[in-house]
């Protein structure tokens, strides 16, 4: 994720929390009777033979990525490409890198694209409190994806983050909406807590160490190879905190109108990708298939590749309780209801009207 330009520190309010030929065979009939048997068959012309079955193209298909290409958050999209999984299901995907959940929301209710992923706050607050037209349309990560790098003396969580700084990848995005959530759940003010944009990479924890920041929040495969790189670093998981701080993909409804047969297609190459991973109990053979057309620290160290997508697909399998991908409407409830105590989002909404689990398999 690129970071953006520096800004003032976002207050908690509603406002701002806010893509044959088939050969005919026609048969004469001579007479008004039929010829019960037939000693040879008559050559055909090559010229008049039927045409051989062609494959259909593949579909243009674009999701967009709130975070870059160097990170293994994004496994299932890079294995569907890598691994043939999309072109497999008949799209031609194309991943269209965009700067945060805040951009890619906004891109996608432009029409540019049919789907991203943001997480489940994101989409709560743009639907319930802006009104913009988005859809919960099968959720991929059942728990926090998102770990917030740190020392000792700042790692038990909200209570040793008061008036201090925390990194964050972007303004308004979903790491920044979850700091406030874990501060509000706590019982204290999401202001107390200073943002900065920073860059996401293992060099930032000098930042830490030196005391500009009390922590900063990373994708899981950074915050393990900064922990593998720094004896001294800390994570600290927000799920522990957070019970809303989920994954999900995301569309509209004029999106799924137009393209509802390419959304179901999708999520068939998506839902193929996570049982194979699941399936390779050591991981090499998904590690392998990524190294075959991507390149990155934490995706070319054996130990950090493999320790990250197991803790990944356990949030992908919902911790082996699935189903893959659809979305729990309870937990979806639960989670609008976590957010409404926390004053983000309205009481007296209907959560559950934004969410479409129709092109999910089953």
């Amino acid at each position: 994720m690129s970071p953006m330009p520096t800004d003032s520190p976002v207050a908690f309010t509603r406002r701002n929390f806010l893509t044959r030929s088939f050969g005919t065979l026609v048969i004469g009939v001579a007479g008004s009777t039929l010829l019960a048997s037939c000693a040879t068959t008559p050559a055909v012309p090559a010229d008049k033979a039927a045409p051989a079955e062609t494959k259909k193209p593949l579909v243009p298909f674009t999701f967009l990525s709130y975070l870059t290409l160097d990170s293994l958050s994004m496994a299932p999209e890079m294995l569907g490409v890598a691994g043939g999984y999309f072109a497999k299901h008949g799209l031609d995907v194309t991943i269209q890198v965009v700067k945060g959940s805040p951009q890619a929301m906004q891109t996608l209710i432009a029409g540019v694209a049919p789907l991203t992923r943001v997480g489940e706050i994101d989409v709560m607050v743009a639907a319930v409190e802006k009104k913009q037209p988005l859809v919960n349309v099968g959720v991929i990560s059942h728990g926090s994806a998102i770990r917030i790098i740190s020392t000792e003396k700042y790692s038990n969580g909200p209570e040793d983050w008061v008036g201090k700084t925390m990194g964050v990848p972007s303004v308004g995005g979903t790491s920044d909406k979850g700091l406030s959530l874990m501060m509000k759940n706590a019982g204290l003010d999401p202001d107390s807590v200073k943002r900065q944009l920073v860059g996401l990479t293992p060099a930032t924890f000098e930042l830490v160490r030196n005391g500009t920041l009390v922590g900063y929040m990373v994708s899981i495969d950074t915050a393990l190879i900064v922990a593998q790189q720094n004896p001294d670093a800390r994570i600290f998981d927000p799920g522990v905190r957070v019970k809303s701080d989920n994954q999900v993909y995301a569309s509209t409804p004029d999106q799924i109108g137009k393209h509802k047969a390419e959304l179901t297609n999708y999520f068939a190459a998506i839902k193929e990708v996570i049982e194979d991973v699941l399936a390779d109990k050591n991981l090499e053979k998904s590690i392998k298939t990524l190294r075959s057309k991507y390149s990155f620290a934490t995706l070319n160290d054996d130990k950090i590749a493999k320790e990250a997508l197991s803790a990944l697909r356990d949030l992908w399998s919902n911790h082996g309780k699935g189903p893959l991908l659809t979305q729990d409407m309870a937990v979806w409830a639960a989670g609008y209801d976590e957010l409404v105590g926390a004053n983000v989002v309205s009481a007296g909404f209907d959560a559950k009207t934004l969410v479409d689990n129709s092109m999910v398999s089953k």
